[in-house]
């Protein structure tokens, strides 16, 4: 028996399955026929997960087993269930419109087992679909499964390609995805015009958090702005800096500026100079 980690399902989730034909060696990238806990999906293998991998993933992800590599039938079957389901939301978006509901239709997933159809919508707040679901149930003669997104949700459903000319980062990768704040974007120095460091979902694009745990490191090591310090002997205070190249700009009492390493900047000694002169350390704590 050989574990795998495969991704699976519209959401592109991940989850570690089992497959118990020794004889038959999945590939990166294969198809195969899995059985998860919402019934048989179709799934791609990413790699082979050992006993020692299983440390790196956490504890509650996805499990289940590996019926059988994607044959021609399962695939002509996941095609025409895959064309269905424009009909199908369609079927859907009127149904909405009949009943008067306030939900934006995002998008629809038939579930290639055919045990259930899960329908991902926006709303302001909660939606009583209790008759939409009896109607949907009725139509489709499976079980229905309401699933309410946020707005980075249904750009991970349905967005393309971002500003860069890659494919969206939620679309492809991203397993998770936590809020980024304007404060990541001021301390890398990114333009703050909304049209420019907001993503297809409208929020802060999500890039600007994969940098941000350097910057912040990196900025631990520069005086903080206003602070005075040596440079050459002259005293000068810190008006910005630039992270990344440990540089600092200084000003000095006489409105003289310049950019400067941190390397050569002194702290002056806080304690009363003695006779022979003050002493100052510099930023890295050597005297």
């Amino acid at each position: 028996m050989a574990d795998y980690l495969v991704r699976y399902g519209t959401m592109r989730f991940h989850g570690i399955f089992s497959w118990h034909n020794a004889k038959r060696h999945l590939r990166r990238e294969e198809y195969v026929v899995i059985r998860s806990d919402r019934g048989l999906e179709i799934a791609q293998i990413l790699c082979e997960v050992t006993e020692k991998d299983r440390a790196q993933f956490p504890k509650d992800i996805a499990s289940g087993s590996i019926i059988r590599v994607m044959t021609d039938d399962d695939t002509n079957e996941f095609s025409r269930i895959h064309y269905h389901e424009t009909d199908e939301f369609r079927t859907c978006l009127k149904c909405i419109e009949r009943l008067g509901l306030n939900m934006h239709l995002v998008d629809i997933e038939h579930i290639f087992g055919g045990e259930r159809i899960i329908i991902y919508y926006l709303a302001d707040g909660r939606v009583d679909f209790r008759e939409l679901v009896r109607l949907l149930a009725t139509e489709f003669q499976t079980r229905i499964e309401m699933r309410q997104i946020g707005v980075r949700d249904e750009a991970k459903l349905l967005a393309d390609y971002g500003d860069c000319g890659k494919e969206c980062c939620c679309n492809t990768y991203l397993r998770e995805m936590p809020p980024v704040s304007m404060k990541m974007a001021k301390l890398q120095k990114a333009t703050l015009d909304p049209s420019k460091i907001s993503g297809r979902c409208g929020r802060l694009k999500c890039c600007l958090r994969y940098e941000y745990p350097v910057y912040e490191e990196l900025l631990t090591h520069l005086p903080p702005i206003g602070t005075r310090v040596l440079h050459e002997g002259v005293l000068a205070r810190v008006t910005g800096y630039e992270i990344l190249a440990q540089q600092v700009y200084i000003e000095t009492d006489d409105r003289f500026r310049k950019l400067v390493p941190v390397s050569e900047l002194m702290l002056p000694d806080r304690r009363l100079p003695s006779k022979k002169g003050g002493r100052s350390e510099n930023m890295n704590g050597r005297r």
